[in-house]
């Protein structure tokens, strides 16, 4: 079972992430699932009726607004990072947190190294589905390294001239 990072803390994935071509067919209707968006824009009717729980992942390229009105429907949103050097999806996560208010969890995904950690946090995300290769007792902690933030982000909206006045 693979585990993941949520809150600070590493936890056995309950989730089960469907793969890009996945199908309606096979889908269990009690489980918790994360689909890809092509599978929600085709099927969202239908995914919305199941008794499990709803996610959706998206790739790299897949802009977030393509399911802004449809946010209430997710308890997992999960961006995919197709390489660590790609880093559009830290933009996706401050849109989520900022501009659309939600409240649900928001995880990383794909090739997620422990040196992103921080920086991703501080961007809206609250879980991590480490690369295989990567040890989940260690990346913990990249929370704790740096003591003091001098921006505002998305777990920390006033900048730090501020927290000091």
């Amino acid at each position: 079972m693979q585990r993941i990072i949520k809150n600070g803390q590493i936890i056995d994935e309950t989730w089960h992430l469907l793969p890009k071509d996945a199908s309606l067919d096979g889908i269990s209707n009690c489980d918790d699932i994360i689909v890809p968006l092509a599978l929600w824009v085709e099927h969202s009717r239908a995914l919305k009726a199941r008794d499990g729980g709803l996610g959706v992942w998206l790739e790299a390229g897949e802009e977030i607004e393509e399911i802004a009105a449809d946010l209430d429907n997710f308890q997992v949103i999960a961006l995919n990072f197709p390489s660590f050097t790609d880093g559009r999806h830290s933009s996706t996560a401050c849109l989520l947190r900022q501009r659309y208010s939600y409240k649900g969890e928001v995880r990383a995904i794909g090739d997620v190294l422990r040196d992103q950690l921080f920086a991703l946090k501080r961007c809206g995300f609250d879980a991590f589905a480490l690369r295989a290769d990567m040890n989940a007792e260690d990346a913990l902690l990249a929370f704790s390294e740096l003591s003091h933030v001098y921006q505002a982000s998305s777990d920390q909206p006033l900048p730090l001239f501020r927290r000091r006045a």
